[in-house]
């Protein structure tokens, strides 16, 4: 445990901020020194060398990082995603954004080295959030690229253009979700079990229909809404850098389609007989997944529910 707590504690140091968007050359043919740079640079992972230092950070050893995935076009949104990025949707009674909410759950748990995934409306992202300092965090911006489709795709696409390394552990978070859990907590389990993969889970998840039992074309039985037996995933988990490295070769390029973390990367994972760890926590989550979901929350609940600075 203490080489957990040494590990938060290297990331609770506040370096001097900085920022980059790795932009496809192909999609952006205008370079505007200070705001973003274009990538030509071969795949090439970043090497660390022990006792070296960037920005503050001591670096050649395990580090904690975010990956914040913040790119979708929020299909089930509209039509306010006509306008808004989904994870710049305000909730609460202050109406900030979603993604503020999540990147203050980061820095609560001393988790300030976050990887932003974007896309869609990314320069609403950008503007509002800029190098992160404003919010005691270290942001970097890596946009979609065509052929790394799917939240795993994504993130293969981050660790070939060298912002992550295998001997990182990160904490990948779905950006349309709000919650309440300990991520020090579950990096802490993630770690001292020497899981490749620390899934966050919940009890209590009730589906949005009802459900029959049916006997010869009869119903016996009826539930409105069951509450689900079995925990459910609520859209966050850890991953050991060994993972990172897997998933690049499990990636097949535009070829094999979406590529997803949850759908494909976890099940392949438990089939090769990786351990997968489970971290069920009754702490506070919701889903803002749609639009429906998003009119259904109250606005109040969330600064009631939340435990860190909002």
């Amino acid at each position: 445990m203490e080489a957990c707590s040494e590990l938060f504690r290297s990331n609770s140091t506040s370096p001097r901020p900085y920022h980059h968007i790795l932009l496809d050359s192909s999609r952006c043919g205008v370079h505007r020194p200070g705001h973003f740079r274009t990538s030509r640079r071969p795949h090439r992972p970043r090497r660390r060398s022990h006792g070296s230092c960037l920005g503050g950070i001591k670096i050649g050893k395990p580090e904690v990082r975010g990956v914040i995935l913040a790119g979708g076009q929020g299909t089930r949104f509209r039509p306010l995603t006509y306008y808004l990025q989904k994870c710049m949707i305000p909730v609460g009674e202050e109406e900030k954004p979603v993604l503020e909410h999540i990147i203050r759950l980061f820095v609560h748990h001393e988790i300030r080295d976050l990887v932003l995934l974007v896309d869609y409306k990314y320069r609403q992202i950008k503007n509002y959030f800029n190098d992160g300092s404003r919010f005691g965090v270290k942001l970097h911006y890596m946009l979609d690229k065509p052929g790394f489709k799917g939240s795993a795709g994504a993130i293969v696409n981050v660790y070939r253009q060298g912002i992550i390394n295998t001997d990182d552990h990160l904490v990948v978070y779905y950006g349309d979700i709000l919650s309440n859990f300990d991520l020090k907590k579950m990096v802490s389990q993630h770690i001292k079990s020497e899981a490749a993969a620390t899934v966050a889970l919940a009890n209590g998840f009730r589906i949005r229909v009802g459900t029959a039992n049916v006997k010869n074309g009869l119903i016996k039985g009826f539930h409105e809404k069951p509450e689900i037996e079995a925990p459910v995933s609520v859209g966050m988990l850890v991953i050991s850098g060994s993972v990172v490295k897997e998933m690049d070769k499990m990636h097949k390029g535009e070829a094999m389609g979406s590529f997803d973390m949850m759908g494909d990367v976890i099940p392949h994972l438990i089939k090769q007989g990786k351990p997968v760890g489970a971290y069920v926590s009754e702490e506070f989550w919701y889903d803002l997944g749609s639009l429906e979901r998003y009119e259904q929350f109250e606005k109040d609940k969330l600064d009631r529910m939340l435990k860190y600075p909002c």
